[in-house]
């Protein structure tokens, strides 16, 4: 009997999407700083929501059958209602061929949780989604569109597509993007290289996020933003360049002296909330770098290439490429 090729849709759940440091700085912003994601929303989606409208974030985890009888695990990067409205938006840190087909999976999740039914017929409601990239290209399209079709009829809804990138320092403030301030560091990730060998080109840098540093001091003092969120954003916004500039330490050293230097440590605001000693009981520190070495080595055993691997990790392949080296997995 001749086997019977895994569709592509099948095929997309080896690469059930493993959580990077970039998913966790997002979901913490969601989660410790909801009201941060208004703005996004009303930039996004041309809404109109006012600041302090009620934010529901919702469970993220979705468990699915599959057709061999095993369950998999979904784990959607935001989903939240403001009011009576449903949303869904997804971080990525690169153009991902698949993640149209894992959008629609969490949205009919989402739909499902809320459906009505009532006498013969089922009622689902589908949420407001939309992509964030961290990085994009030329052919990184501003809306995608999911085709549903049904025996009568077919209808399609757009997934507008947020691209971090293309956001100035003016902008992010004027528009209150704050939300974003962790991810801005991306625009910058091209002159990474130049700026470690050159301190002209790194003051350069340095001199922006001491202007981001400055303008985020005066809206906490104007009381726009509370200390917390202002910290929280400083920290996440540390995390997130820990691992984006994992190979060039200088960059590394000098933006965080410029992000906030001593500044309270994340962890300790889990260890109060959670009444904890030791926040890497919890898990806190996961050793992030260990472990994504650990999902290369596996990804390279299975003769993946580094652009297959740097694709499915959602990590650029320069990040790959240090890793491989740094860990010795060649």
């Amino acid at each position: 009997m001749t086997k019977k090729p895994k569709s592509e849709i099948e095929s997309i759940d080896v690469l059930v999407h493993s959580s990077t440091p970039y998913d966790d700085v997002y979901r913490t912003m969601i989660n410790d700083c909801p009201g941060l994601i208004i703005p996004v929303v009303n930039e996004v989606f041309n809404k109109q929501h006012r600041a302090g409208e009620e934010i529901t974030v919702f469970n993220d985890n979705f468990f699915l059958n599959r057709q061999d009888g095993n369950q998999i695990e979904r784990i959607t990067d935001s989903n939240f209602q403001i009011e009576n409205q449903k949303y869904h938006i997804e971080c990525q840190s690169n153009p991902d061929g698949s993640i149209l087909i894992r959008i629609f999976e969490y949205d009919t999740q989402i739909a499902l949780r809320d459906a009505t039914l009532e006498k013969d017929i089922l009622s689902v409601r589908f949420p407001n989604t939309a992509l964030l990239y961290l990085r994009h290209n030329k052919n990184t399209p501003d809306i995608m569109k999911i085709r549903i079709e049904v025996p009568e009829d077919y209808c399609t809804y757009n997934v507008p597509v947020m691209k971090v990138q293309q956001y100035t320092v003016d902008e992010i403030f004027e528009k209150k993007l704050y939300f974003l301030i962790p991810f801005h560091i991306f625009t910058y990730e091209h002159s990474f290289e130049e700026c470690e060998k050159n301190d002209v080109k790194l003051i350069e840098l340095l001199t922006i996020y001491q202007d981001i540093n400055t303008r985020l001091k005066q809206i906490t003092e104007e009381g726009i933003i509370s200390e917390l969120i202002k910290q929280t954003i400083m920290d996440m916004s540390k995390k997130v360049l820990k691992q984006i500039c994992i190979q060039y330490s200088n960059v590394q050293e000098r933006m965080r002296e410029v992000m906030g230097g001593q500044i309270l440590e994340y962890e300790a605001k889990t260890i109060y909330r959670n009444g904890r000693e030791d926040g890497e009981k919890q898990g806190i520190k996961q050793g992030a770098n260990q472990k994504l070495a650990e999902q290369i080595r596996k990804k390279l055993a299975k003769g993946q290439n580094v652009d297959q691997i740097a694709e499915a990790l959602e990590e650029s392949v320069e990040t790959i490429q240090y890793l491989i080296k740094e860990y010795k997995l060649i």
